[in-house]
């Protein structure tokens, strides 16, 4: 079957009607220029916060280095490294990788640069548009896109893949879970009442309506002819490994 990629739900190309009710092409406050930037600022500190406090850094961070086990010294690239709280576990936990911590976001650039990331002699710090990569192929063991790709509109979404699987042996994607439709609800409605008031909040309502199911990922993974791994729960955070398809 035919998928128009760029019409596809987020629910997938057999999502219910309800499914693609709850979805929306509304930003978040990060993905726009006409926020103050004290608002973004304010809502990569909550996420920063709420993973340190959940254990989402480390925990992320033991799934790179099950990717990554059988290389030595692993050159990673992260992307869309927003706080850089995923970087700076796996430098904790492995003693000879060496990273490439991007973003595409100018100022969360300048805030790595100018944190510990920045000095720590085994990081280099660029500004990157996960989209369209500028390193060779192959260059990296593992690149990692986490919590992020739900930002991306499916065509954005298959070069991504496109590009993470070209300049890496794996590309690892740790992202929201998209519930079935009855548990999404609920799931909004605990949300919906702060939205207005909490940017944090408000991003993660949009979160929420933007993540892609298993089967929208699997037709991603398709239109980029890209093998992809899933593995996933109701609400854990949803994984993905993708590799090059080998030729045919």
């Amino acid at each position: 079957m035919s998928i128009d990629i760029d019409r596809m739900p987020r629910g997938g190309p057999r999502a219910s009607c309800l499914d693609r009710a709850l979805e929306t092409d509304q930003p978040e406050y990060l993905d726009r220029d006409d926020v103050d930037p004290a608002i973004k600022r304010s809502v990569v500190r909550a996420l920063e916060l709420t993973g340190n406090w959940f254990g989402l850094h480390e925990r992320f961070a033991y799934i790179v280095m099950d990717e990554v086990a059988e290389v030595p010294d692993p050159h990673i690239l992260e992307l869309g490294a927003g706080h850089g709280g995923l970087s700076k576990k796996v430098l904790e936990m492995h003693p000879t990788a060496t990273l490439t911590v991007t973003d595409l976001e100018p100022d969360a650039v300048a805030a790595i640069t100018a944190g510990d990331l920045g000095s720590d002699p085994r990081v280099t710090v660029r500004h990157m548009d996960a989209a369209a990569i500028d390193a060779a192929e192959s260059a990296y063991a593992l690149a990692v896109f986490a919590l992020s790709f739900h930002h991306l509109p499916p065509s954005a979404a298959v070069r991504v893949l496109a590009e993470g699987t070209r300049v890496a042996d794996k590309l690892l994607i740790i992202d929201l879970p998209r519930p079935p439709s009855p548990l999404h609800l609920l799931r909004l409605a605990t949300m919906l009442p702060l939205a207005p008031f909490v940017p944090f909040v408000h991003d993660g309502v949009i979160s929420s309506l933007r993540a892609y199911s298993p089967s929208a990922l699997r037709a991603l993974a398709d239109a980029a002819g890209v093998d992809i791994e899933l593995r996933s729960g109701l609400y854990a955070p949803q994984i993905a490994i993708a590799t090059r398809r080998p030729p045919a």
